[in-house]
């Protein structure tokens, strides 16, 4: 496969003054057409290339006005433009799946193909053949409604200004009270975040009944039995099936379950109590949880350090993203909640968004975030747009790993509290793995029935909680013990099946930590290849190829488990 770029960057500019303009859509749809009659009638597989490169351009240029706006949207959702440009992607992104899938549908027919998968590798072709599938003309006004509806739930919970302690509050900004050592104001704000949510149930309810309900139908329309499989195929899981992923929950249970619970154990004990309720559990020590020893600006500046010493490559990409603004970090009103990281593809820049609030979590968001940014920086020059980025399981080794790697210099983030840190990290990595296929779980039972009403699915995901979190203890609080929890989770409602992603991810992270215990340079050699190679293999294809066992595999967890039982044993943490 030629390595050479699709195109090249422009001239860099910081992220504020990246200047942006609606899409004509007539305009881009016209110039599609007649590179796709182009295309057709071109005599040599050359002539296909330079048209292909062409198309990339211009799908990239769309992507990076969607992107531009996306990210201004997110950062202040009171912003009437950008609220308004997110609407236009809302209604045209449809409409650009279109466009680009008549293209699509001329490349895998080329009769050049042979050359086209020397240029560009075969991997392409089995995405495009994928992304075919679920797309017809016949679902775009669904998919408009489907945008609309993730766009409100995002818009809903950026809303929040709960009253708390004399103060308004965003959900995200009540994160340090919930952690907090004295256990009234613990379950007071828990009771005050989990109140949002009890708040706006019947809300929340219609707008996940409406979002299964047109999923479901988009799925019929497409000819698929339900929404399961198309979930997978729009995720582009070309490599395995519903049936492995089951497989995959069991070996959780099996190995991890016990594992957690025993942790929780051990986190009751610590806090000398009788019972760990809900609003406890983010609380670890009784001499409270580690927090960066320093504001925003002292842990960006800590982390400039950590990645000239940890690599090259890290010393070059992070001096890249501070340069040129690409970090929105700070939790603020109207801000959309969560982290996440993207590409704005014109200038072949990542960009990082996440909401610090005081947390071990403002590190290990930057961290894992860092990490996704990190792979993205390193396979900027794919040949294909597609190829930039990987699948999501895939993508989230890049972060989950970088949040170990980073390990040998927490020091500079936690100082006395580094120790403290690495235990609640790894045990915390650990007690994700439950409901990571908890989620997962209960998205299959909701698109397997798809006519459930809300009480149903609410009691179906208490039901589900109880068998892989059994610690789990609600207490007094109806909403959550009537099975309320899940609406928190922003992947469900506007990702359907992008969560277990997470948990595949975090098994390979933990490979790579473990390997890195025992020989740090040979991991990290793997991670740089693995990042390099972004998107241009499936899934357990980049797996194979980052030395890496496959997590579907029977005895891949507990490969990992020893050593992390014989870390978290090594540590008194009574004493923490």
């Amino acid at each position: 496969m030629n390595d050479k770029g699709f195109m090249t960057a422009k001239p860099m500019k910081k992220f504020g003054d990246m200047p942006y303009t609606r899409p004509d859509m007539k305009k881009l749809a016209q110039d599609f057409a007649e590179a796709g009659k182009a295309f057709e009638s071109a005599g040599s597989a050359e002539k296909q290339i330079e048209i292909i490169d062409r198309v990339q351009q211009l799908s990239a240029h769309y992507m990076t006005m969607q992107t531009l706006a996306e990210v201004r949207h997110t950062i202040n959702t009171e912003d009437s433009f950008y609220d308004a440009e997110n609407d236009f992607f809302d209604e045209c992104s449809p409409e650009f799946s279109r466009i680009e899938n008549e293209f699509q549908k001329k490349f895998i027919a080329s009769q050049f193909r042979t050359e086209l998968e020397k240029e560009f590798g075969a991997h392409i072709f089995n995405l495009i053949e994928v992304q075919l599938k679920v797309f017809s003309p016949a679902i775009m006004d669904d998919l408009a409604a489907e945008n609309k509806l993730t766009s409100k739930y995002a818009k809903l919970l950026a809303s929040a200004q709960i009253e708390f302690m004399g103060k308004k509050r965003t959900l995200s900004q009540l994160g340090p009270f919930m952690q907090d050592k004295d256990r009234a104001v613990r379950k007071s704000a828990s009771e005050a975040y989990y109140g949002f949510f009890a708040k706006n149930e019947a809300e929340l309810d219609s707008i996940y009944d409406e979002l299964v309900k047109v999923r479901t139908r988009i799925a019929r329309t497409l000819g698929y039995k339900n929404y399961v499989q198309l979930g997978y195929d729009r995720l582009n899981r070309t490599d395995y099936t519903a049936d492995m992923v089951a497989k995959y929950r069991k070996q959780i249970y099996d190995e991890i379950v016990p594992i957690s619970t025993e942790l929780l154990k051990r986190q009751k004990q610590r806090l000398g109590l009788d019972t760990l309720f809900y609003y406890d559990e983010a609380l670890k020590y009784t001499t409270g949880n580690a927090v960066p020893q320093g504001d925003p600006d002292w842990i960006i500046a800590q982390a400039k350090t950590m990645y000239k010493e940890l690599s090259p490559e890290t010393d070059e990409f992070f001096r890249f993203m501070t340069d040129n603004e690409l970090l929105d970090l700070l939790s603020k009103k109207g801000k959309e909640g969560g982290g996440y990281c993207t590409t704005i593809y014109d200038y072949q820049a990542p960009f990082i968004f996440a909401n610090f609030n005081e947390t071990q979590h403002d590190v290990e968001v930057m961290t894992h975030e860092a990490g996704h940014a990190f792979q993205a920086y390193q396979s900027r020059n794919a040949r294909l747009i597609e190829y930039i980025w990987p699948t999501y399981e895939a993508c989230e080794i890049h972060s989950m790993s970088m949040e170990f790697f980073t390990w040998p210099w927490m020091n500079l983030f936690f100082k006395h509290q580094t120790e403290k840190f690495r235990f609640t990290h790894l045990s915390g990595a650990l007690e994700f793995l439950p409901y990571g296929v908890s989620v997962d779980e209960f998205q299959h039972w909701v698109y397997e029935n798809p006519e459930a009403s809300p009480a149903e699915r609410k009691a179906q995901w208490r039901a589900i909680e109880k068998k892989y979190l059994p610690m789990r203890n609600y207490g007094d609080n109806d909403y959550l013990n009537r099975g309320g929890y899940w609406m928190r989770q922003s992947h469900i409602f506007d990702s359907p099946f992008y969560y277990i992603d997470y948990t595949l991810a975090q098994v390979c992270a933990l490979q790579f930590w473990v390997r890195s215990q025992q020989n740090h340079d040979s991991a990290w050699k793997d991670y740089l290849r693995l990042c390099k190679a972004g998107g241009s293999m499936p899934f357990l294809q980049l797996v194979e190829y980052a030395n890496l066992k496959n997590p579907f595999a029977a005895g891949c967890i507990a490969s990992i488990t020893p050593a992390c039982k014989e870390f978290l044993h090594s540590i008194d943490d009574t004493k923490l």
